[in-house]
């Protein structure tokens, strides 16, 4: 995985897609990152699904570690995700709101219920016939958020062997979620960052590659 950050509180990674977060019958992202990096511990503060890849924030102390929790606990960190689907939308911006209620195996659904709901803000564009990319700003930090919000309006994404049609996500090269970008302030310094996704044929089209250069910027695009 490429480091993109370091300083002494913590690192920020660019996770592949496909690979698990916490070790299970391999080692995990955290376990590689220490590996990789020579450190004696890391602490995750936030996680990224399997399938998607993207900017992964771990610290390097508990201080950070706590600092980090509680900027994620008050919404105080900026995330932007993007994600391709090749089915039309049921529009083509604005926001998904809703309860997420458990589903079957490990799935959910979104509900029309506002109790606790996930909130979720995204931009579309067109990169060619029955292709579409998100650029997609959660404002809540829901397991599965994205992802859900997305088929609920009829566009699951792209290889997303959970949400989408198996036998659509099974032709995919890969699960077509990123994290793009974040932005927060830790300790009084402002940071911002941006990583295009490197990995999977939708992902590095000319298309697409135009439409990112659009939005390198992304918190301008809300």
């Amino acid at each position: 995985m490429n480091l993109i950050f370091e300083n002494t509180d913590f690192v920020l990674l660019d996770k592949p897609a496909g690979l698990s977060f916490h070790s299970e019958q391999a080692p995990g992202l955290v376990v590689l990152a220490q590996q990789q990096l020579g450190l004696p511990s890391l602490y995750p503060v936030h996680r990224l699904d399997k399938m998607t890849s993207g900017l992964v924030i771990l610290a390097k102390n508990l201080a950070a570690a706590q600092a980090f929790q509680t900027l994620f606990e008050q919404r105080e960190i900026e995330k932007y995700y993007l994600a391709i689907s090749t089915h039309k939308p049921k529009k083509k911006q604005g926001w998904i709101k809703g309860d997420m209620l458990p589903s079957r195996r490990g799935s959910y659904r979104l509900a029309t219920t506002m109790e606790n709901p996930a909130i979720t803000q995204f931009v579309s564009a067109s990169l060619a016939p029955n292709e579409r990319v998100f650029l997609v700003k959660p404002h809540t930090g829901k397991t599965h958020q994205i992802r859900v919000a997305l088929k609920s309006l009829g566009a699951p994404i792209s290889g997303d062997q959970r949400y989408q049609a198996l036998a659509q996500a099974e032709l995919e090269d890969r699960g077509y979620l990123h994290a793009y970008a974040l932005r927060f302030s830790l300790f009084g310094e402002n940071f911002a960052f941006v990583c295009p996704p490197t990995s999977g044929q939708r992902f590095v089209s000319n298309a697409f590659k135009v439409q990112c250069a659009a939005w390198n910027q992304p918190w301008k695009a809300f």
